[in-house]
């Protein structure tokens, strides 16, 4: 790929032109035929935020509420931040709980997140300049002007969301995995199938990471399109060890067979949905095949030679089965074609709660709450984020208000703009703002010294600077999108109050203070960012997901009386991603490969998954016999041994400990005549301990590597 070819991006180019129709015009409406200052400046920026900092994804509708949103939460901020700009103690006050709300806001999806920082800058530049609360109607003419202009302008001027290259990600893995089952069935044993279905999968992993949050958001669609990522993960790793096991399906008991047979076309149903295909999926016969498969099991007998044989067999089919009729249930609810009974059960397994609860009309609050509640917590990046953010900005609003620069808020927007989740990161950004601000401003000057006082020539530079500004954000280097922002502030100022190119030595100033106290805050709180929170939150998912596997399994055997609750595993799950998507959206090289951290993130993820699995499983009845309590020993063997592997990450004092081995599960001999109810659940169950237990090894190098690389200094 050609340099040129990097630099160019098409959503950039719409957005480039986007603004640069949008805030020029709205500036030249609002200054030269309206000839309010404060409508012209607030609508100027109202664009910014609008168009450049907010990039709302989803249908029309999403956009439509998502731009809706964004300036009602503006429209208040900038009402907020006006009232408070005459005293500092009280701007400084307030500014901490604002920010942190908006901030936390972000864990509500990413249009959420997207809108953070434009809803921001509705507070911060009333908050940090002079004006009273007579000019609120003004500015918020100029904020609602840029709104419902720049929100035509998206609908106009956008290309396919993002969420599609998503769906077809998954379409694409759901659709090989369907292609590699029947080739098995059908006895091809071409190694592609195989390939195919993991270069699938990895490409699925890729666009669903690819962003520094997660893709989906809190509507029931997205949350299913979330889960529809996991599932087919799984689905991948138990299809892939099932064909290595049994090579050719040709010969298998004809009930397992046409289980496998109809999970493919389970599969590929998943796939049509998504894409849209007219199709009409149908459970039911999924189900009818797992409840033959079921049946068939219960009627051999379970002293014959080929018993064990037979239960393996039909671990390993229902075991798919099972996922792809959850992957079908959630591609339904993506496509919005699910009966309120299948979005019920959804919420159960997304969140661990009562699905009674998601049926009321109160589902959409309890959806907030539940996200709300998993990220309060000193183990989420969002919630260390937030603080962070507000006790930043706070100081900030401070400092402009007591060192009285000229243009205070660009020390607060300095601060923003450079503050990243470890000061090693905010330090090198906060290097590469200053660097960029002081080229805008030598080339401001120089356009301004050339340009002298034509009005003309500061109106034609103007969308010039606004389409390069525009374009700059994830495409042109940092420092290019600061001197790009320097130079419209330059040619803005100028129009507004002609000042030279002095304008531009004041935007130095400011933005070098506001470096300076992000760095600061940085170093003071949680320097070491998203790094030591992936180390915990990886504790947190294997210790809650060891004990949720063992209640699972004790649940199974019928060793507990109370059902298992999956709600902690599935926080700490959620918290997990957050974090690991933050550390890798640092700046600056990784010590830990990202091959190990994957790793470590698909273990937890197998442990919760197959712990959900062991919960779907009927309750054995009768007292406890030798073979159950084995196997509850077992399974409490695992949750000791995923508790052991988390102290290795979240404490300091296990250096000279060594790592104990996975504890192996030794296959059951049964004194003669001994009676075991229900056998098949129990040996089902064995079979999903034993599917767990030989990949434990795989996990201990990744997370020593996570553990060294925590306890470096983290200036390092």
């Amino acid at each position: 790929m050609t340099s040129v070819q990097r630099l160019w991006s098409t959503p950039a180019a719409l957005r480039a032109v986007r603004a640069t129709l949008v805030v020029p015009g709205l500036f030249a409406f609002s200054y030269a035929v309206l000839g309010d200052l404060q409508v012209a400046t607030f609508a100027a920026f109202g664009g910014f935020a609008t168009l450049v900092l907010a990039s709302f994804g989803g249908r029309a509708r999403d956009k439509v509420v998502a731009h809706l949103g964004l300036a009602v939460a503006g429209s208040v901020l900038l009402v907020i931040g006006t009232a408070v700009n005459t005293s500092v103690v009280l701007a400084t006050l307030v500014t901490l709980p604002v920010v942190f709300v908006v901030l936390f806001a972000g864990v509500g999806g990413p249009n959420a997140a997207s809108g953070t920082t434009a809803a921001l800058l509705a507070y911060v530049l009333p908050a940090a300049s002079p004006g009273t609360m007579a000019m609120v109607p003004e500015r918020l003419a100029g904020w609602w002007l840029a709104s419902v202009v720049g929100t035509i302008a998206v609908l106009v001027l956008s290309p396919k969301p993002p969420g599609a290259e998503l769906r077809r990600a998954v379409s694409k893995s759901a659709r090989a995995l369907a292609d590699l089952l029947a080739a098995a069935l059908q006895g091809d044993r071409d190694p592609k199938y195989r390939q195919y279905a993991l270069d699938c999968k990895h490409n699925l992993l890729t666009t669903f990471t690819a962003t520094p949050y997660r893709p989906t958001g809190l509507a029931a669609a997205d949350q299913a399109l979330d889960s529809l990522v996991g599932l087919l993960e799984w689905c991948t790793s138990v299809i892939c060890d099932s064909l290595h096991e049994y090579e050719d399906l040709t010969h298998i008991d004809e009930v397992e067979r046409r289980l496998l047979t109809d999970t493919a076309t389970v599969l590929r149903d998943v796939a049509a949905v998504l894409e849209g295909e007219p199709t009409k999926p149908e459970l039911d016969c999924l189900e009818r095949s797992l409840a033959d498969s079921v049946e068939h099991l219960r009627q051999l007998r379970s002293d014959s030679a080929d018993f064990g044989a037979a239960v393996h067999l039909s671990f390993h089919a229902r075991t798919a089965a099972v996922a792809a009729h959850t992957a079908l249930a959630d591609a339904l609810i993506a496509a919005h074609k699910a009966d309120p009974t299948i979005v019920s059960n959804g919420r159960r397994r997304w969140y661990g709660t009562d699905p009674t609860v998601s049926e009321s009309r109160l589902a959409g609050l309890t959806t907030v709450a539940n996200a709300v509640s998993r990220h309060a917590s000193l183990r989420s990046v969002w919630f260390l984020n937030s603080a962070r953010g507000a006790i930043a900005l706070a100081v900030a609003v401070a400092v402009a208000d007591l060192t009285g620069v000229e243009h205070g808020f660009w020390v607060v927007l300095g601060t923003l703009s450079v503050l990243r989740t470890n000061a090693a990161s905010t330090g090198s950004t906060a290097l590469r703002a200053l660097i960029g601000t002081v080229v805008g401003f030598v080339i401001g000057a120089a356009l301004l010294l050339a340009i002298g006082s034509s009005t003309a020539a500061l109106w034609t530079a103007l969308p010039l600077a606004v389409l390069v500004a525009a374009y700059a954000p994830g495409v042109l280097p940092f420092e290019a999108g600061q001197a790009a922002f320097t130079v419209v502030v330059s040619v803005l100022f100028n129009l507004l109050v002609p000042a030279g190119w002095q304008i531009g030595v004041v935007r130095i100033e400011d933005v070098a203070i506001g470096c300076a106290v992000s760095f600061l805050v940085g170093v003071l709180f949680w320097p070491r960012g998203a790094g030591s929170l992936v180390a915990d939150d990886l504790a947190d998912a294997f210790r809650t997901g060891g004990r949720y596997l063992s209640d699972s399994a004790h649940w199974a055997l019928g060793l507990r009386a109370d059902a298992p609750v999956a709600s902690p595993a599935i926080a700490a799950g959620i918290r997990l991603d957050e974090a690991l998507r933050g550390f890798l959206a640092e700046q600056g090289t990784k010590r830990v490969p990202k091959e190990y951290l994957w790793r470590l993130v698909a273990g937890a993820l197998r442990a919760r998954l197959t712990a959900h699995s062991l919960a779907g499983l009927p309750t054995a009845p009768g007292d406890p016999d030798p073979l159950r309590l084995l196997l509850g020993d077992h399974a409490g063997q695992l949750a000791a041994w995923f508790d052991h592997l988390a102290s290795r990450l979240d404490r300091t004092d296990h250096g000279d400990v060594p790592m104990l081995a996975p504890p192996q599960l030794r296959d059951p001999v049964l004194p003669n005549g001994t009676a075991v109810p229900d056998l098949p659940t129990a040996l089902w169950v064995g079979e999903h301990l034993r599917h767990v237990t030989p990949r434990l090894m795989e996990l201990v190098e990744p997370a020593g590597a996570v553990a060294a690389q925590r306890h470096r200094p983290w200036w390092r």
